[in-house]
């Protein structure tokens, strides 16, 4: 499928390169890895990346280009890290005369032309890292960091049980070009002091259900006047949750204005399905959707408390 992928990108002079709102280090180091990448193996291409900004990750140095719609005529569109058509940031991508998808989510639509659709893998720049070793493309310096920065934050340090022998296979092959891992880590993961106690102060907030499912609730007032604060916010408070004994479900709620996004986690679960049931998706053990208000945020606790019940996966 790698090879089908090159042959498309071989096709296009204009190539346009999408990926799921709210960007995550993976998305945008997928989306900034693949044009880099298919910049420095066919310079002759335009090569444009689309997208809200990342709030997530301020150090990150991108610019997304606002185009035209006819720029996708005769275009080739790239969807990456997004499992859903309605989480993609830009739906244009149907304008476009052909369109590829490289994705690591469990399969729920086809989306382009061309899904290269693989759980297996710890993150979209994953696939995109095996998409170059194995068509021998050139590998620059910054096509690596981008790609090696979603391969850490996807796979939780190479914590997640989404590793696997290919995951350091892949950050091998991305160390031939020099990676700055000091910079890089002290950008994702260092954090003001304020924050840290205001994390401490999170931790009061975490409860339990009665077969010892965590959460943390977050209503719309206490959240910074700000309409990008509840994917960050609910993104960064349910980590919080992750190391507690004996809790194997976590999930955090967060209220917006679009209604309450929700985090869902788990260390032996399937939690997929929960949140598919309520017009979510992502992983098996990492997913998330977004629910109307309170009530209905409840209703999928009481779903999570009794998944806690069965046998684990």
């Amino acid at each position: 499928m790698f090879k089908e992928a090159l042959k498309l990108i071989k096709k296009y002079n204009r190539i346009i390169i999408h990926r799921h709102s709210h960007p995550d280090g993976d998305a945008i180091g997928s989306q900034m890895g693949l044009a880099q990448l298919i910049k420095d193996n066919f310079p002759q291409k335009e090569v444009y990346m689309v997208g809200d900004i990342a709030t997530r990750l301020p150090f990150v140095d991108v610019t997304f280009d606002e185009i035209p719609d006819e720029y996708y005529s005769g275009a080739l569109a790239v969807v990456l890290d997004c499992g859903s058509s309605r989480l993609i940031c830009d739906d244009r991508y149907k304008l476009a005369e052909k369109s590829l998808r490289f994705d690591h989510h469990i399969y729920c639509e086809q989306i382009a032309d061309l899904d290269i659709v693989d759980s297996s893998f710890e993150s979209a720049c994953g696939m995109v890292a095996m998409f170059a070793k194995e068509n021998k493309l050139k590998l620059s310096p910054a096509s690596a960091t981008s790609l090696y920065m979603g391969m850490v934050t996807d796979s939780g340090r190479f914590g997640f049980d989404s590793t696997t022998a290919r995951t350091f296979e892949l950050a091998s092959f991305l160390f031939s070009q020099p990676i700055d891992v000091n910079t890089l880590y002290y950008n994702l993961y260092a954090e003001d002091f304020s924050e840290i106690i205001k994390n401490a102060d999170n931790m009061h907030k975490i409860r339990f259900t009665e077969n010892n499912v965590a959460y943390i609730y977050t209503a719309r007032e206490d959240l910074p006047a700000n309409s990008d604060a509840a994917p960050v916010v609910s993104s960064g408070l349910v980590s919080l949750m992750r190391d507690i004994k004996g809790v194997f479900i976590w999930v955090n709620f967060t209220e917006s204005d679009d209604g309450v996004h929700v985090e869902l986690r788990s260390n032996r679960y399937n939690i997929n399905p929960v949140a598919v049931k309520y017009g979510g998706g992502g992983h098996k053990k990492a997913s998330g959707c977004t629910v109307p208000d309170r009530e209905t945020a409840m209703k999928l606790l009481d779903d999570l408390n009794e998944l806690s019940k069965t046998e684990p996966v």
